[in-house]
């Protein structure tokens, strides 16, 4: 099912959910350093970079896709982590690792999100995030 809005087409799986991707981005394949971005909703508050699908879209090209849109860097796509449910929300987000091999000095996002590299994700990471996702088996 999609959805058109004034700046894109939202797409829904079979259970009426939005469907949308992200990436953890880590710096190297140690994965100690992932990349946050500050949310346009809420610019106090640090998200993994991720959003829609596109019609007819895969999950991982929209993963890369929405990294690049949103915290302007490339690289390689990983593992699936997991597809998570807000069920307030009405989302459902694959999230995938990446780990980035390139930095864009310019990127379509630029303007509105800022970006934040961290190594300790328990200083940032607020408890309401664990009581809105789960992961769906």
């Amino acid at each position: 099912m999609m959805k058109l809005k004034s700046n894109q087409t939202r797409t829904y799986d079979g259970d009426g959910y939005k469907k949308r991707a992200a990436c953890l981005c880590f710096r190297s394949e140690s994965e100690e350093e992932v990349l946050l971005v500050s949310s346009s909703r809420h610019p106090d508050r640090w998200i993994v970079p991720g959003g829609g699908m596109e019609p007819e879209e895969e999950p991982g090209v929209a993963a890369v896709r929405e990294v690049c849109e949103e915290a302007g860097v490339k690289g390689t796509l990983g593992r699936l982590v997991g597809i998570f449910e807000n069920q307030e929300r009405k989302h459902r987000t694959y999230v995938y690792v990446l780990i980035v091999t390139e930095v864009l000095e310019d990127w379509e996002d630029s303007v509105n999100i800022g970006k934040l590299l961290s190594t300790s994700l328990g200083n940032i990471v607020r408890p309401h995030v664990y009581k809105t996702i789960k992961i769906k088996n």
